[in-house]
């Protein structure tokens, strides 16, 4: 157990991107009654996924974190839980049928509803109310009464994140993950793309390896794993209060866990030395991810590192690396030498999403797709050229057929934004999106792998 924690601990660190919540004795009512709910995830779950990241440290399987930027209330349906796993599936079998590695899947869902503000107010026509902070906070709608935080909000998102992890459960072990239904992930709408196509022949490849293999008797019965997934969830650890209600101590080695998620992370808003997220985190036995900017120093990095990891546990550390495509290559390199140097086993990961949001002409956020695989091949080549494992990607993406990332195969163009913009928050890839941006990563993926088998040969 880390010295000198415990769960409220934080709140004697410095706490930012927390709302203000008028009525004490709600939020108290509140986190006790999360305090006395059963726990989301377990954790030997959570063991689990350290024990599968540190393959992904060690060069030996691929992480594939990807989801909503944020949960709603107003859109919480059962086919939208299903439509992101079967593009994180499709994801997963392109980049585990090029390289040859094991994809860990972990999902940006059932409680990633918290988001950073960049300013606590907003100002509409004259009015300014505080900043919307996600749906288990205040509500989206602009007025006095929805934007003042409410407690009870995190007892509904704790139910909605239970009834997701659920139905995440049931698909990853029930047969929908099946390798046998691989043609049936394809979404309706995708046939225009030509990266469908290119997916069904992978399909059509993978189903006749399936055809030999259970002809020699290899099949669901007498492999298991053929016929379901390993599947994780994440959120961004934000919203304290949440988060400490959420800890519970495991009864088999005493350690404390954060229930709420396999797997948690800090925000480029909250990521600096004597963050209350930080205190928090370095107490529980989770997983935990670090986003990395621009304002982040190699010094300032390393010493969070022995804060959340002193005994140097591999799988513990997920680097999220988020610069933009036109910063990457002159910022990693020195954070990766930084890192190699003091032998912290960390895994690295790109999030190419955030650093490349601009403002389109008519108005809309929006992501540039070319942005964002420019992004991704200038980390593979900074890890190539460092002699590191690009290790994963992070995106933030949907099932549903939505316009809020411009570009792709199938071209969303800037006029067609208003099409289909429903995001709570930032714009995320489509299937589509999500689909090109997995065979484009394959390719990179295969590139790294074929190069680390010529060097050790």
């Amino acid at each position: 157990m880390a010295a000198n924690w415990a769960p409220h601990s934080w709140k004697g660190a410095d706490a930012r991107q927390l709302p203000d919540y008028p009525d004490a004795a709600a939020l108290d009512a509140a986190t006790t009654q999360l305090g006395s709910y059963p726990p989301l995830v377990f954790a030997g779950e959570a063991r689990n996924l350290t024990a599968d990241l540190a393959r992904v440290a060690a060069g030996e399987a691929f992480l594939l974190q990807g989801g909503d930027c944020a949960e709603s209330f107003a859109e919480f349906h059962p086919n939208t839980i299903r439509d992101t796993f079967r593009v994180i599936l499709q994801m997963a079998v392109v980049l585990t049928y090029a390289s040859k590695l094991p994809v860990v899947k972990l999902g940006r869902m059932a409680g990633q509803f918290a988001k950073p503000r960049s300013t606590p107010t907003e100002t509409i026509d004259g009015v300014t109310l505080p900043s919307y902070r996600g749906d288990n906070v205040n509500d989206i709608a602009f007025t006095p009464e929805g934007r003042i935080p409410d407690p009870q909000r995190m007892v509904r998102a704790y139910s909605q994140s239970a009834a997701t992890l659920n139905l995440l459960r049931a698909f990853a072990q029930g047969g929908y993950a099946n390798l046998h239904q691989v043609h049936r992930w394809t979404h309706d709408y995708m046939g225009r793309s030509p990266w469908a196509k290119k997916y069904t022949e992978t399909a059509d490849r993978i189903g006749e390896a399936l055809d030999f293999m259970a002809a020699c008797g290899i099949n669901p019965d007498t492999v298991p794993q053929l016929a379901q997934t390993v599947f994780y969830t994440s959120h961004e650890a934000l919203l304290l209060p949440y988060e400490q209600a959420m800890a519970r101590q495991d009864s088999l080695t005493g350690d404390w866990y954060d229930t709420s998620a396999h797997f948690l992370w800090i925000g480029d808003r909250t990521r600096f030395e004597g963050s209350a997220h930080l205190e928090f985190l370095r107490g529980i036995g989770n997983p935990v991810g670090l986003k990395c900017g621009t304002s982040l120093e190699p010094d300032a990095l390393l010493r969070m590192l022995d804060t959340l990891n002193p005994a140097r546990v591999p799988g513990r550390i997920t680097l999220i690396t988020r610069y933009g495509h036109d910063k990457i290559e002159a910022h990693l390199p020195r954070l990766i030498r930084a890192v190699t140097r003091e032998g912290h086993p960390v895994v690295w990961s790109c999030d190419p999403m955030h650093g490349n949001t601009i403002k389109a002409a008519t108005g809309y956020k929006t992501r540039p797709f070319d942005r964002i695989l420019a992004e991704v091949r200038g980390f593979f080549a900074v890890h190539r050229a460092e002699g590191t494992h690009a290790g994963g990607i992070h995106a933030e993406m949907t099932g549903q057929n939505v316009t809020e990332c411009t570009g792709g195969a199938v071209a969303v163009t800037e006029q067609s934004l208003a099409d289909r913009y429903h995001t709570h928050c930032d714009p995320r890839l489509n299937a589509g999106q999500s689909l090109e941006l997995a065979f484009l990563l394959a390719e990179m993926l295969n590139a790294e792998m074929a190069e680390r088998r010529r060097a050790a040969a």
